[in-house]
């Protein structure tokens, strides 16, 4: 199920994506509402029912990534281990459609919160998963609502809490293969957090791994 989204979606991708960056400056702040350029900025915000979809790094954002309402944010793809970003300030979502982030560095934690239901946006279907990527600070997955989600292959330096997330695919919420320098806790998911149809590893966690985290 989860190779069939990344499949659409690249294709989805290559449809929607044009030629040329289009995004609006104010200041030190990046409106994403379509695509970005490689390169370099300050604070990064994908606005209420905005895409923002990135097939080119390496990225660098100084001032944070906020995703807001309905919003879609993809950086890269599993197939593209080049493409790069680092991020400082964190990853912030408030009830946002799907945020999508591999092969990057975070400094500063990820806090996503909330989500926009489990169809909509250019893929049809909305998900939300972090994947290959070094995160320095805690990680937090509350309350999203959509259709998939998964975080996987992750370096975590603090805790995660993946907490309250009801996704429509019964093989969602695959949170797997991390190795977390902290402690792993989650409860009320649903369904609860597994391997899935990954094929993939255990988490290695040097903390506690609490409720529904116990078992992977």
């Amino acid at each position: 199920m989860r190779q069939r989204f990344i499949s659409a979606g690249i294709a989805l991708i290559a449809a929607v994506i044009v030629a040329a960056p289009a995004f609006a400056a104010d200041g030190d702040t990046t409106t994403c509402n379509e695509t970005l350029a490689a390169g370099s900025y300050g604070r990064v915000v994908v606005p209420a029912g905005a895409t923002c979809i990135i097939e080119e790094g390496p990225l660098t954002i100084r001032g944070g990534l906020f995703v807001e309402e309905g919003a879609v944010f993809v950086f890269g793809s599993e197939e593209a281990p080049d493409v790069s970003a680092s991020i400082s300030g964190g990853v912030h979502a408030t009830n946002a459609a799907s945020v999508q982030i591999h092969f990057s560095t975070v400094n500063g934690g990820v806090d996503i919160q909330g989500g926009a239901g489990p169809f909509g946006g250019p893929f049809e279907v909305t998900w939300d998963t972090i994947e290959d990527s070094t995160i320095n600070g805690g990680v937090n997955f509350e309350g999203y609502n959509g259709f998939w989600s998964g975080f996987i292959r992750n370096n975590v330096n603090g805790s995660v809490n993946f907490n309250n997330n009801t996704v429509l695919d019964p093989d969602g919420n695959e949170v797997v293969t991390n190795t977390i320098h902290g402690s792993l806790n989650c409860s009320g998911n649903e369904p609860p957090p597994q391997i899935g149809d990954s094929e993939g590893s255990l988490n290695v966690v040097t903390g506690a791994k609490t409720g529904q985290c116990v078992n992977v």
